[in-house]
């Protein structure tokens, strides 16, 4: 049966299936409800922690406290389940857009439905590139090769023709069919899979993966300093009210702000995203950008526009004129067009003729052939790659040297042959060239260069990203493209056969050595990928066809083409909208900058986290008294943390990746700056914890002595010097680099020293020092503790300079 008298369904069957509920009409989840992004923001088990901190304060009527605590709490919970309403309504617009259609048969005629409408019995048209919505089976004679890797992993084309069954979440890779509805709405096999696939998937980057880890040790350390409160207030008997209000500082330890800092970063990089036609399918498909050093490009429909246009003909042993209308009669009968068969039809004309049998072109054997009906067209006829059909098809040197010409100024080339033979193509269920070949033709195609090509590569080089382009077409020819972009790098070819010889090893340092790869499979796309991510590389890859999807899914971070195949855009971390391919480098630095705002926020909030904690220990051995205060806590880490990691994102820089671990990087920054200022801190809280002891009255006790100057003294140098502590963050001269490279931007330092200018208001406006419960101290105190934390700063200056970390350990932390 053939296509054209495929009648399918009538419209009263279909009224009568729908009514039956034999219809399609099943919802898959896009993204989470709204009811999980509150379930999921607002509880958690800091937030639980919190909110029970909250409520002690209240009974103990501190409303202050309570109010405070929760504020801080539910300003992150706010900003988070906002930024993910924000997400969700972009993942449902995503959703909507790249929304597949489905094309019926019914009545004899062809209709454009959405999938929903689907019914039990329909008949539905399958071109290369669509998405297979339903289980079915082949009827008439068309035939298929279908990709069902998403459902098997396995990634071999498997041809279907009548008779055989095919499953929804599979993708029609090369030729044109029909099937029928057998399975529709939840009896599919594949509608759990692709519900899983549609929805909400958090996906972590290393970023984010480092700052859950340290989140995981800071909650532990939390816990065991929960338990020891609490023997501390079983033992000793201390008032509720102090336990309250240490279980409150140390709550403080896990760093909530840092999440809050993410997030906002986040949001602004979606924000600048949005104005530069790039639609994010992960949240932190930005960020996770920042990570990427290797970026793969397919040549067709990435560099060129894919719109492909006939060059010249070279006739062989035919005329020019037989050669036109031959070539016009195979592009107009054959039943799996593509551009190129378009192209062909734009510049020779023929006429739709019958077909006994065909194979469709296909990316892994870059071949396609047609045996008409017709006595006019007797034999078989083959269109395909010259390297591929070279061994079946004897060429004399002009037409060699016609085909290298064309190929060396960048035209696409392909090599047209017929064989008086009309055989069947297939052995064991595998296309096979019939014998006696012999070359009629050769066509060249050209395609124009995507605009902004050149500068696009640029600026990948200018991000430090290393560009390999992988096409399936001739290696002469994407390097010749290559040059014409403004490939900047020194031109490494090598073609797919060449790389067929070579076993795993040699392949891993090809794909590692080379930068330039033609006539690639789709299987050794995804194996040098593949390869790039076990060298350690973060891989980000782009493909329109669905040629690209098995590689877009191995990479680190898959990017479609809107103008690409469904099956690539469904399988994509990030869309480009209109083809926007020139917005890629800028969205390379976003990434990074919004990587490496978050990495200096975390450097602030570590080393909070680091001082208070050893203060905590310091004070309990050396004095036996707690340091701080619940707001006294809140304090240094608003005014000294807090705030400026708010401005830190915004004007956070592109730059490479530090190559450092962690560790290192904890070790190298951090740990200096944290052991100098608990070790000044602590010296400060002392000596004014002394002061006190000896202002008691001979008759008073220990137990009297009062904490508030102490805690006070203790608060202003926290705050002094972790305000110091953000010009050796983001020098800006080279007084102050010591521990990261010069920036040379001043506003940092201007942010900090307006929040010196805050806290000084705060300390010395009666009503907002008594809301903080700050004592009353000096100006002359002020300025020496001022002094002080000036002092630190030149010591920590030194400490860094003089590398002596390194070496007192041993190592180089750079």
């Amino acid at each position: 049966m053939q296509i054209s008298k495929l009648q399918g369904l009538s419209e009263q069957e279909v009224r009568e299936r729908k009514l039956a509920g034999k219809s399609n009409n099943v919802k898959l989840p896009t993204s989470r409800s709204y009811f999980q992004i509150f379930r999921e923001n607002l509880f958690t088990f800091v937030n639980a922690v919190f909110f029970a901190i909250s409520g002690v304060f209240l009974f103990l009527q501190r409303p202050s406290d309570a109010i405070f605590v929760a504020v801080i709490i539910f300003s992150g919970v706010v900003i988070g389940i906002c930024q993910e309403i924000w997400a969700k309504q972009k993942l449902d617009k995503i959703a909507l857009l790249t929304r597949p259609v489905a094309t019926v048969i019914r009545d004899g005629k062809e209709y454009t439905i959405d999938p929903k409408e689907i019914v039990l019995g329909d008949i539905l048209l399958l071109y290369s590139g669509e998405q297979i919505l339903v289980d079915g089976k082949i009827v008439g004679e068309g035939r298929i090769e279908v990709d069902e890797s998403l459902l098997t992993g396995e990634s071999d084309l498997i041809p279907k023709v009548d008779g055989q069954e095919v499953y929804s979440g599979s993708f029609c890779v090369s030729g044109r069919a029909c099937y029928e509805a057998q399975k529709v709405g939840t009896e599919t096999v594949a509608y759990q899979l692709m519900a899983g696939a549609r929805e909400f998937r958090q996906v972590y980057t290393p970023l984010q993966q480092e700052i859950n880890l340290i989140i995981r040790v800071l909650l532990l350390l939390a816990c065991f300093l929960w338990i020891l409160i609490a023997i501390s207030f079983i033992l000793r008997s201390q008032p509720l009210n102090e336990i309250v209000q240490r279980a409150a500082v140390i709550a403080g330890l896990i760093p909530a702000g840092l999440l809050i800092a993410i997030t906002l970063s986040y949001v602004m990089g979606a924000v600048q995203m949005l104005g530069k036609n790039i639609l994010i399918q992960q949240t932190n498909a930005v960020e996770s950008l920042s990570n990427v050093d290797v970026l793969c490009l397919d040549k067709t429909g990435t560099l060129t526009t894919n719109q492909i246009e006939l060059h010249d003909l070279y006739p062989i042993q035919v005329s020019v004129g037989d050669l036109r209308s031959i070539l016009g009669d195979y592009a107009a009968s054959t039943k799996s067009g593509n551009r190129t068969t378009v192209a062909i039809l734009n510049g020779c004309s023929g006429y739709t003729k019958p077909i006994k049998t065909e194979v469709p072109f296909s990316s892994d054997r870059k071949w396609s052939s047609v045996v008409f009906d017709d006595p006019e067209r007797n034999g078989t006829y083959v269109l395909g790659a010259p390297e591929m059909l070279s061994l079946a098809v004897p060429l004399d040197a002009t037409a060699n040297s016609y085909i290298q010409q064309q190929i060396n100024q960048g035209f696409r080339v392909l090599l047209f042959a017929h064989s008086p033979v009309s055989v069947s193509l297939e052995a064991n269920n595998t296309p096979v060239l019939p014998p006696n070949l012999n070359a009629i033709g050769v066509l060249s195609f050209s395609d124009r260069l995507r605009k902004g090509a050149s500068e696009t590569l640029q600026g990948f080089a200018n991000a430090g990203i290393a560009v390999k382009i992988i096409s399936g077409d001739n290696p002469q020819t994407v390097a010749a493209i290559a040059l014409q972009a403004g490939f900047s790098e020194e031109v490494k070819l090598i073609s797919g056969m060449e790389l067929e010889q070579m076993n795993d090893l040699q392949f891993a340092q090809a794909a590692s050595t080379y930068n330039v790869f033609g006539r690639i499979s789709p299987q050794q796309k995804a194996k040098i990928v593949k390869s790039l991510r076990n060298a350690g590389h973060y891989v980000a890859m782009t493909g329109d066809g669905v040629n690209d999807v098995l590689s877009l899914k191995i990479a680190n971070l898959g990017i479609a083409m809107e103008s690409g195949s469904q099956a690539t855009r469904g399988i994509a971390d990030i869309v480009l909208l209109k083809d926007s391919f020139e917005a890629l480098p800028p969205a390379f630095l976003e990434g990074q900058r919004i990587r490496n705002g978050i990495r200096d926020v975390m450097k602030l909030f570590m080393v909070r986290v680091c001082c208070v904690t050893l203060l905590i220990f310091a004070t309990a051995i050396v004095s036996d008294s707690f340091p701080l205060m619940n707001k006294h806590s809140a304090i240094v880490t608003l005014v000294g943390v807090g705030i400026p990691t708010m401005f830190i994102p915004i004007w956070a820089q592109p730059g490479e990746q530090s190559k450092r671990s962690m560790i290192r990087l904890i070790l190298q920054f951090i740990i200096p700056a944290s052991l100098s200022i608990t070790l000044v801190a602590l010296i400060v809280y002392l000596f004014y914890l002394v002061s006190a002891i000896l202002d008691l009255p001979p008759a008073a006790g220990i137990a009297r002595v009062d904490y508030e100057i102490p805690r006070t003294a203790l608060v202003t140098i926290l705050v002094f010097c972790e305000l110091l502590l953000i010009p050796f963050l983001k020098p800006p001269t080279t007084a102050w680099v010591a521990a990261e490279p010069l920036n040379g931007e001043w506003r940092y330092s201007g942010v900090a020293g307006i929040l010196i200018i805050t806290y000084l208001l705060i300390l010395y406006i009666p009503p907002i020092r008594e809301f903080f419960e700050l004592a009353p101290i000096s100006p002359v105190n002020c300025l020496w503790l001022g002094l002080v934390a000036i002092e630190w700063s030149f010591i920590v200056r030194l400490m860094w300079r003089s590398r002596f970390l390194d070496r007192f350990l041993g190592v180089d932390l750079d």
